[in-house]
């Protein structure tokens, strides 16, 4: 593995976009939708830079399921909070091809909040098959795959404290 994204990177970039989040919502209360299980760390991180009042929410949202190839997208959305009239922000680990993100936006969408926003730890470039970009994110990157901070190959890797380009012979060895 290659490190991509130090340990002080990460944190320096989730920082600013801790900011750029309080910028924008000021002192007003916040619900934080946290897409499972790839964003828990960054949530964790965020969390504590915001300064205003914040709620916490999950939802699950998977389209990898062991491989590293997006397939059929699933939602799980029953340990929602209630988000009625509320300014939400969902919180995602990494935004590829926007698929995840898009359809995790517009179901809290379904649900009346008075606003919804994105937040991303990374956006992977040359991927993105939607409309949709997030509102915030903390880093580009190039188009591979990734591993660390949150962000897993077959549930391995969630544990560093940095981000790695897991190289194919890794992603080979894993599978035999």
């Amino acid at each position: 593995m290659k490190t991509l994204l130090s340990e002080s990177q990460l944190r320096g970039g989730v920082d600013e976009m801790a900011q750029a989040i309080t910028r924008r919502y000021g002192g007003n209360p916040l619900t934080i939708v946290a897409v499972m299980t790839g964003s828990l760390v960054l949530l964790a991180d965020l969390i504590r830079q915001l300064n205003m009042p914040v709620r916490v929410s999950l939802i699950q949202a998977s389209s990898y399921r062991g491989h590293t190839e997006p397939g059929q997208l699933w939602i799980r959305d029953d340990m929602m909070l209630d988000v009625t009239g509320r300014d939400v922000l969902v919180v995602d680990d990494i935004f590829d091809t926007g698929k995840t993100l898009q359809r995790v936006v517009e179901c809290v969408g379904e649900m009346d909040p008075n606003s919804v926003s994105s937040a991303v730890l990374l956006h992977k470039e040359g991927r993105q098959q939607v409309a949709l970009t997030p509102d915030f994110v903390a880093f580009r990157i190039p188009d591979e795959f990734v591993v660390g901070y949150g962000l897993d190959y077959q549930d391995l890797y969630r544990n560093l404290p940095y981000l790695a380009v897991l190289e194919p012979s890794e992603i080979e060895a894993e599978t035999v």
